[in-house]
């Protein structure tokens, strides 16, 4: 699993990749308005209150206060310098963050987070479908799943060759399994 968001370096070391090895950090990403914390705050490495965070989601701050808390927990965001009275900003620990193998390989330990992916797709579905932004796209093949990762790998470097900050964000969600087909 691949997480990827934009960084832009404005005078703070820059945002890089952390790996994750605990069951309770990929817990947390089980959540789509996490997913989605961890977005905004990785975009162009923002500096965002909770209210602030609240404001551009469109949730309410108590709400959301619970999933900042847990994030933070998770060493998945931090707290930094700055902000007015109690409201202290947020910021994303990295821009990019995977998932080591040896979790997803651990019974049980992905189902929230394979909930958030597949809560995510259905909602760009159901907004972008009928104006046919949404794109997808199945194959059938017969590799190793080592080779897929490999793919994934390949797939990662051209997003980032590729990434520019003055285009609209997008999702690209990639998944593989065994065929189901008798």
């Amino acid at each position: 699993m691949y997480l990827r968001m934009v960084d832009a370096d404005r005078g703070r070391e820059p945002l890089g990749i952390l790996t994750i090895h605990k069951p309770e950090q990929l817990k947390a990403l089980g959540h789509p308005l996490r997913l989605r914390v961890l977005e905004l705050l990785g975009e162009n490495d923002q500096l965002l209150t909770n209210r602030e965070l609240a404001q551009r989601l469109e949730v309410d701050p108590g709400h959301l206060h619970f999933h900042v808390r847990t994030l933070l927990k998770a060493e998945l965001i931090q707290r930094v310098e700055g902000g007015h009275g109690r409201e202290k900003p947020y910021r994303a620990v990295a821009n990019t963050i995977r998932v080591a193998p040896e979790l997803l390989t651990m019974p049980g330990a992905t189902s929230d987070v394979h909930a958030a992916i597949l809560d995510e797709v259905n909602a760009g579905w159901a907004k972008f479908g009928p104006q046919g932004k949404f794109r997808s796209a199945q194959v059938t093949v017969r590799i190793a799943p080592e080779r897929v990762r490999e793919l994934w790998e390949i797939l990662s470097e051209r997003v980032d060759e590729l990434e520019d900050p003055d285009q609209d964000t997008i999702v690209i969600t990639l998944v593989f399994h065994p065929h189901t087909a008798s």
